[in-house]
């Protein structure tokens, strides 16, 4: 199996390679990036390009590894015993799969997804060292070794949030995900708004980057709010003009809420462009 990209995800040559070198490997991939760049929706799409079922495990600040393996429901047990339920002789009745336990027992090959792994408790990576080393686990309550039929490919999203630990990083193949070039953006474009009016494209792209280069943000727009803003700029019937200032100064464009995402960069956004203003 090789990765190749596909119609609807616009792959790097270098990131295409980390993907069939994890696949090479038979390591899990750790992608870093910032927010928005595509981190989670490359497992999608490297499912659907390898026709593989997909597993999602979307991390929290709460989620313990354990989970991704499997939970003993000893409530429900309990509760099904005080009713005189005849499950509960049967403990494997209160046994919940993880998706860890899925991916290993699938009938074929999987894209497990951890995503955000670096949201959860420091010890969460750590967590899963043997598991995802040597693709086995021991459920204690039915003392039974869940073993993978077949290798997932595991890809795990990380924003940088925590340091993840260097045993873990050692298991893994890294890719960082940097933020398109304008030739890049223009083609991640060109797959969601095929016929967007050029002038409206070119004068928007123009405003996003100049943004983007703008000293202080604290969150600066990435590729899915330029997605969004884009969509907004359609459905509202923004003429290019509006994107367009006379003078060549910055200004504030019209849904600019679309780009940024909290109070701070707004007001500084507006004082740069109050400055430009008065300093002609």
């Amino acid at each position: 199996m090789r990765f190749a990209g596909s119609e609807s995800y616009v792959a790097t040559d270098d990131l295409k390679l980390a993907v069939n070198a994890a696949l090479t490997l038979q390591r899990p991939l750790l992608i870093k990036g910032e927010p928005g760049t595509g981190k989670t929706m490359l497992a999608e799409e490297v499912a659907r390009a390898l026709n593989l079922p997909l597993l999602a495990w979307h991390v929290k600040s709460t989620t313990k590894a354990q989970q991704g393996l499997y939970e003993y429901d000893a409530v429900s047990r309990l509760r099904d015993s005080q009713l005189g339920d005849e499950r509960v002789r049967d403990i494997h009745n209160y046994i919940v799969q993880g998706v860890l336990w899925q991916a290993f027992t699938s009938d074929s090959p999987t894209v497990l997804l951890i995503d955000e792994i670096d949201k959860a408790d420091i010890e969460f990576p750590n967590d899963l060292l043997r598991e995802l080393d040597r693709m086995e686990f021991y459920v204690y309550e039915t003392r039974q070794t869940i073993r993978a039929r077949h290798k997932p490919l595991v890809v795990i999203t990380s924003n940088n949030e925590k340091e993840l630990p260097d045993a873990f990083l050692r298991r893994c193949f890294f890719h960082y995900i940097r933020f398109p070039d304008k030739e890049t953006m223009q083609a991640i474009v060109d797959v969601h708004f095929p016929g967007l009016r050029k002038e409206l494209l070119a004068h928007a792209m123009a405003v996003f980057f100049q943004v983007r280069e703008l000293p202080g943000l604290k969150k600066k727009p990435s590729t899915s709010e330029l997605l969004d803003w884009l969509k907004l700029l359609v459905a509202e019937q923004i003429p290019a003009a509006a994107l367009q200032s006379g003078d060549d100064k910055l200004f504030v464009p019209p849904l600019a809420g679309a780009l940024l995402k909290n109070e701070q960069d707004m007001h500084l956004f507006e004082r740069l462009v109050f400055m430009a203003r008065h300093n002609r």
